[in-house]
């Protein structure tokens, strides 16, 4: 089933362009799409640059720590996310491709579900100086797709791309 634009971070409806999820019936797979008002090297920097990733990765009232951020083929990359409560969430890969500035292939894990890896891929599109994100995450079985979204994924991506379009000069900055 293609869901449609999801709702912005109170739970009403946002001005600015919104993420859409597609989750299909019988395929182990989740694409997330969005168009941001900025370059394309721009955010791109974003999620590849250590400075950047505590400044949008995550819901907002949480706050993330980089703990490792080699963005290159064999690089590894892991992230503590920290909720209002003080209770941490790591997550981690290894990237497998990067080609600045269009392209990040990695692993995806959620460290409390050890071994259930997700294979990564965004892709950055110019289109007329802003730029599509297309990111497609191909799990390993369906009820690993479902897990995860069922653990708050689409909530925590719509939360992220918001804070991400942000930074990157798109709305106002909170």
């Amino acid at each position: 089933m293609a869901k449609g634009a999801s709702p912005g971070p109170d739970g009403g409806g946002t001005s600015t362009p919104q993420t859409r999820f597609v989750v299909e019936p019988g395929v182990s797979s989740v694409v997330m799409t969005r168009v941001l008002d900025a370059p394309r090297a721009r955010v791109f920097a974003a999620h590849t640059d250590p400075a950047e990733i505590p400044r949008w990765w995550g819901p907002r009232g949480h706050k993330t720590v980089v703990d490792t951020l080699d963005a290159r083929r064999g690089g590894s990359w892991r992230f503590i996310q920290v909720d209002p409560a003080g209770t941490e969430f790591s997550f981690r890969g290894v990237y497998h491709e990067v080609v600045k500035p269009g392209l990040v292939v990695n692993t995806f894990e959620y460290e409390s579900r050890p071994g259930h890896v997700a294979l990564q891929t965004l892709t950055l599109e110019d289109v007329d100086g802003k730029t599509r994100l297309t990111d497609r995450y191909v799990f390993q079985t369906l009820e690993d797709r479902d897990w995860m979204m069922a653990s708050g994924m689409e909530k925590g991506a719509v939360a992220s791309w918001e804070r991400l379009a942000e930074l990157v000069g798109e709305g106002t900055a909170h």
